[in-house]
């Protein structure tokens, strides 16, 4: 078709007087495919992507015969102003998104490249159609020409550097997930499917918009652990075959993503983030990353990366995913030499047959920070020889964490891979990490589960199940989240953390035992557990530092003492809520980016009785370097420790002065003396109930008890 027939055609499309945006993409199609074919001798596929809303991908899209996409046409119907639209969200989105764009009204052909207007073509005038009800004769055929030619001659550019890599794929995640999942989420059933398995199965609090993030961003991230294991031949297609087989769950969105019926609008997006993947050497800019000095965990620090240019939101919660280095070392390092000082394991984590577990695993952060050490202590004693077998029989068999949240599970074992690799450990087709997708406080089995594109979710959860039920677990270690308002319910942890509500067997009476229900507490009480379980281990948790000293806490204070025979307490303060200031007043920072103070906490309970217990406690204000800098330089055997003894009856983890303490007991309690007693006066719902004004006292009335002011 020459451009002559082809605007005739769009006149005679035009003149018919009903003709929608859609009833001109099959001339434009024709014009596109005959020119490439016939004029440049570049064949090209011309696939038109239905659209449900304004949302979703552009119009077209140009594939190049070898199944990379060129790039993608919006159009707009005849007589459009690409001016008006061009500086809008639906446009702005596209252009952002994707490096090779027309924008077109079937007449005015633009072209942009990474969002910059690159050659602006007229081909014909939008007044002879109207005006004259004719159709215009062809004008700037060369530049046409050229245009396309520049156009169906682009391929994307290997990516050299991680944050540049980073923020392209943040691009078509974001859009992955705001214009593809959340749109065909309500009507697609294998998606469906998947959001109502997850939020019957494991997270039940599960939004769609929450839901369309994790997909998004689990299927992402899979492409990415499936191209580190790839050679050149990589495609959404082939992703699948890369994904291990012990990677269950993973496998099973994955035989969706790649060989599953998917809407042709999300086919197209995720066909571009494979393709930015296949032409970038994923695995060299790791290695320089690392190299750089971005730090000894590339991975998360290229996640980290990632999340401040997809959602920094969700980079602001990277609690949830992510603990700072100077922290996961210095609690992996203290575990390791407690295993030796306390324990009599002289091979510390390299020892026979010591099991570790992270219960809120993440993207494995300590997990791998344990086997690295384990591999270093290893080796000092018996040499490089048998260290694969090592890995293989002790570390991969023995070594287990637990994740609920399906984005930092993928990227866990991709980081694992990644790690042992660098140390040498190719994994197998019959290695599997002991990584489990699964609610750590939920001790009920899944029956199998009646989505079929999830089937392994069942599997995944009777193997987290054996090892939450049966298996001596000696070490516990991780950072579980803090939720106040926690919606992890499970019957099994609601009756464990009741133990809680008592001190020797009798009622704290708490009216407002609300803290109790934190999700860090429930972490701590199934640390507890396993411990207690075994007879004997370690727990080393970082959390809210809050039940140190809060009197709601008490019959939690005096449980862990009663359980475990040394506790060692390292508060590492950075409470915004409560302002804390250093001893000599200057600033105290939080080790995260959040408000709530944290302290770490180890936790050692011996097989033998001892004769006694101690309680050691120590403080560390100061600027979050500083706070890390001692983290990097100290451990458990080089920290200034003060012995405390906590007392009745409040038992209080941190350094008190007793000395009037027999003799403030002796007077009468308060409550011994008032029976009856409530909390007091207090306002709630202050929007609404307490209004800021500077009328005079005779303008405000009182309707309920509630002030208003008659303005």
């Amino acid at each position: 078709m020459n451009l002559k027939n082809y605007l005739s055609e769009i006149t005679e499309v035009w003149k018919r007087g009903d003709a929608r945006e859609e009833t001109y993409y099959s001339t434009l199609k024709t014009l596109l495919t005959d020119f490439t074919n016939q004029k440049l001798n570049k064949p090209v596929d011309v696939t038109v992507l239905p659209k449900k809303t304004v949302a979703g991908n552009p119009d077209f899209r140009i594939w190049d015969g070898n199944n990379s996409i060129i790039g993608y046409i919006e159009a707009k119907v005849p007589g459009t102003n690409l001016d008006d639209i061009e500086d809008t969200e639906q446009i702005q989105r596209y252009l952002t998104t994707f490096p090779n764009v027309i924008v077109t009204n079937f007449l005015e052909f633009r072209l942009y490249r990474n969002g910059v207007e690159a050659m602006n073509v007229s081909i014909g005038r939008w007044n002879n159609i109207k005006s004259l009800r004719t159709a215009p004769p062809p004008e700037r055929k060369n530049e046409f020409e050229e245009l396309l030619d520049r156009f169906v001659s682009y391929s994307l550019p290997a990516i050299a550097s991680a944050e540049e890599l980073a923020k392209v794929l943040a691009q078509r995640t974001k859009f992955l997930r705001d214009e593809i999942i959340k749109i065909e989420l309500p009507e697609n059933e294998d998606i469906r499917g998947f959001y109502e398995a997850f939020k019957k199965y494991l997270i039940a609090d599960l939004t769609e918009d929450d839901f369309a993030d994790l997909y998004a961003q689990t299927i992402t991230y899979g492409l990415f652990a499936a191209r580190l294991r790839a050679g050149k031949d990589f495609s959404r297609i082939t992703a699948y075959t890369y994904i291990p087989k012990t990677i269950g769950i993973l496998r099973d969105i994955f035989g969706f993503v790649s060989i599953g019926a998917l809407p042709k609008q999300m086919e197209t997006i995720i066909d571009d983030i494979a393709g930015v993947l296949a032409v970038t050497d994923v695995k060299l800019i790791l290695e320089q990353y690392y190299k750089s000095g971005k730090g000894s965990d590339p991975i998360i620090h290229f996640y980290e990366t990632f999340l401040e240019k997809y959602d920094p939101r969700t980079r602001e919660k990277r609690g949830v995913y992510y603990t700072p280095e100077p922290v996961v070392d210095f609690m992996v390092r203290s575990v390791n030499i407690i295993l030796k000082e306390k324990f009599g394991i002289s091979a510390g984590l390299a020892g026979d047959n010591v099991t570790l577990l992270d219960p809120a695993g993440g993207t494995l952060s300590f997990f791998t920070k344990a086997m690295e050490v384990a591999v270093d202590e290893y080796i000092k004693l018996y040499g490089e020889g048998m260290k694969k077998q090592f890995i293989k029989q002790q570390l991969l068999k023995n070594f287990y964490a637990f994740e609920l949240m399906m984005a930092p599970y993928a990227i866990g074992h991709m980081k694992t891979s990644f790690m042992l690799e660098e140390l040498g450990y190719q994994l197998e087709d019959d290695d599997r990490v002991q990584y489990f997708l699964t609610n750590t406080l939920e001790m009920e089995d899944l029956d199998t589960v009646r989505f079929p594109g999830l089937s392994s979710l069942s599997k995944e959860s009777h193997l987290a199940g054996e090892v939450k039920k049966n298996t001596k677990i000696q070490i516990v270690i991780g950072n579980p989240p803090y939720s106040y308002e926690s919606s992890n319910n499970a019957p099994w942890i609601a009756d464990k953390v009741k133990d809680y509500y008592f001190v020797d067997g009798v009622s704290i009476n708490e009216k407002n035992p609300k803290g109790l229900q934190d999700d860090y507490v429930k972490f701590i009480r199934f640390a507890q557990h396993k411990i207690d379980q075994t007879g004997e281990g370690v727990a080393c948790l970082i959390t809210n530092h809050g039940y140190l000293d809060n009197p709601t806490f008490r019959g939690m204070r005096k449980s862990l003492m009663d359980s475990f025979d040394e506790i060692y307490i390292l508060d590492l303060h950075g409470n915004t809520l409560k302002n804390e200031k250093a001893p000599d007043g200057g600033k105290d920072e939080n080790v995260f980016d959040i408000r709530q103070g944290v302290s770490i906490i180890f936790l050692i309970k011996k097989s033998l009785v001892p004769s006694s217990k101690h309680i050691f406690h120590s403080d560390c204000f100061g600027s979050r370097n500083s706070k890390y800098n001692s983290l990097i330089s100290e451990d458990i055997l080089t920290i200034k420790w003060n012995e405390i003894n906590p007392a009745k009856e409040f038992f209080l983890l941190k350094p008190s002065d007793y000395s009037l303490y027999d003799q403030y007991n002796a007077f009468t309690k308060i409550t011994d003396i008032f029976h009856k007693y409530n909390s007091g006066l207090y306002t709630a719902r202050d929007g609404l109930t307490i209004i800021i004004t500077q009328a005079n006292p005779e303008d405000l009335f009182v309707c309920r008890g509630v002030i208003l002011c008659n303005i």
